[in-house]
């Protein structure tokens, strides 16, 4: 192979790399909004233990469940796909980053999904639910010492707010909890 070629081979996969890192960050404000807002402490009251991984990431997914809910149409379809993926990506990452192996990381990875389609699914009439029905499908995700009633108050403005935001502002724009 000539030096020529083999620049050029370098250089392609440089551009490849770079692109998938615009992909990629285009949706960070998105992943960085959901993390903030599961860094809110008021959603912690009542929790006997302290919060953890496995709470926050819960917190994580239900607001992005809440989002997927109120943003979904067809003229939305391809860039939620993009934003889906990259979500998921970067808590694969996270959880390599806290040590889990190759396997565990497959294990909890197929966990995780399956919590989210289930979110996903319950939340899906939410504004149709009463109270205490709103109550019960939190409780069924959340830490049972947990506050649900204050949740229940917080998931329903956090789902008002998203509705009256456009998916393009949630993509460019930095929300505070």
């Amino acid at each position: 192979m000539t030096l020529l070629k083999v620049q050029f081979e370098i250089n392609n996969n440089i551009k490849k790399q770079y692109i998938i890192f615009l992909m990629d960050s285009k949706y960070i404000n998105i992943y960085n909004n959901l993390v903030n807002l599961t860094r809110n402490k008021e959603l912690y009251k009542g929790f006997k233990t302290q919060d953890s991984f496995s709470d926050r990431l819960i917190f994580f997914l239900l607001h992005f469940a809440f989002f997927l809910n109120i943003f979904k149409n067809k003229d939305n379809k391809e860039i939620l796909q993009d934003i889906y993926d990259f979500i998921f990506r970067q808590i694969e990452l996270s959880v390599r980053e806290i040590g889990y192996g190759d396997q565990s990381i497959n294990k909890k990875m197929k966990d995780y999904l399956n919590l989210f389609y289930g979110m996903i699914d319950r939340i899906h009439e939410w504004e149709k639910l009463d109270i205490s029905s709103k109550t019960s499908l939190l409780q069924s995700f959340l830490n049972e010492n947990a506050e649900h009633r204050y949740l229940v108050d917080y998931f329903d403005k956090y789902k008002e707010n998203l509705g009256n935001s456009t998916l393009n502002f949630q993509i460019k724009g930095v929300i505070k909890p």
